[in-house]
């Protein structure tokens, strides 16, 4: 090994340190770990010394981290998780072949549940909890070690994986579909989206060649089955899913007035996927690194 060695400083003075950035003073610092200011002070003075950097910029009664600050923070805040999610591992049996998995709705319904069997089949012991939330959970809080999400992959914190995208085709009822014959009708129009996305919209009339507009109104929604629900009773044009899309332009509950390609070339970054979300201490459990090595060499663009 090469290099100058590394003088770490004490466990305690990390953990007054990552105190103090959460409550963002001394005293409520102190408040929380159960020790007088003076003793906050002193582990921040403490660790300055090992470290040969400032941490806090003192302005009077009020503190503001310095930019190694903030960078150290990172890395302490995924140290204390390790060792959170070690010790629960290790003292607790029955977390020792489980796997608490967070899906969205819809990949559940649409690709995870057809093929889970296939991981079961790799882990036979598995204990596995499936729960089917819109909104991400708190990892630690509501004990999550795998979360697939639906968005644009904009988990810096966490590991990300990007399993299938999902990409959108502009649909409405067949009655509108008389009336929107070019992009600007659309702004004539209720627009309809989930509540993930407030700016795929915007993205979707930018690459139809609309760089202004003011619309006619827009309603959000918390799933897309009750987004899509919308748009075939004709409540104005929404972006569905092209899995679901082909169907009810099949069946003729939907029409797609600008064709099925419109939106075949959009720019990648404004096409919305499934991705696979791990906090990075978490890899280090079998369990969970079977699964995360499972579900990505599984091919989602197929059927199963």
């Amino acid at each position: 090994m090469t290099g100058q060695s590394v003088r770490l400083p004490p466990l305690n003075a990390l953990r007054v340190f990552w105190a103090v950035m959460r409550q963002g003073s001394f005293r409520s610092a102190a408040d929380e770990l159960l020790v007088t200011p003076q003793a906050v002070s002193q582990q921040i003075k403490l660790l300055e010394d090992i470290l040969h950097v400032q941490l806090f910029e003192r302005k009077g009664r009020v503190i503001e981290p310095t930019e190694q600050a903030v960078v150290l923070s990172h890395f302490i805040e995924a140290g204390f998780d390790e060792f959170t999610e070690g010790v629960r591992r290790i003292t607790n049996s029955t977390y020792r072949n489980r796997i608490n998995i967070n899906v969205s709705p819809y990949f559940a319904t649409r690709y995870l549940m057809e093929r889970l069997e296939r991981f079961r089949d790799q882990m036979p012991g598995a204990d596995i909890r499936l729960t089917t939330m819109v909104k991400m959970r708190d990892f630690a809080a509501d004990e999550v070690d795998v979360s697939i999400e639906w968005g644009f992959g904009n988990w810096k914190e966490y590991d990300t994986t990007l399993l299938v995208q999902d990409p959108k085709i502009i649909c409405c009822a067949p009655r509108l579909a008389d009336v929107i014959k070019t992009p600007e009708d659309l702004a004539r129009h209720t627009l309809l989206h989930p509540v993930l996305a407030r700016t795929l919209w915007d993205s979707v009339l930018r690459h139809l060649g609309m760089t202004s507009h003011e619309l006619a109104g827009e309603i959000e929604f918390q799933d897309a089955a009750t987004m899509r629900r919308a748009a075939i009773s004709g409540m104005g044009v929404g972006l569905i899913s092209k899995l679901d899309a082909m169907e009810d332009l099949t069946e003729g509950r939907l029409v797609a007035p600008f064709g099925l390609d419109a939106l075949s070339n959009m720019e990648s970054e404004d096409i919305p996927g499934f991705y696979l979300i791990v906090p990075r201490a978490h890899k280090r459990v079998g369990i969970i690194s079977n699964f995360c090595q499972w579900i990505v060499s599984e091919n989602w663009s197929t059927d199963g």
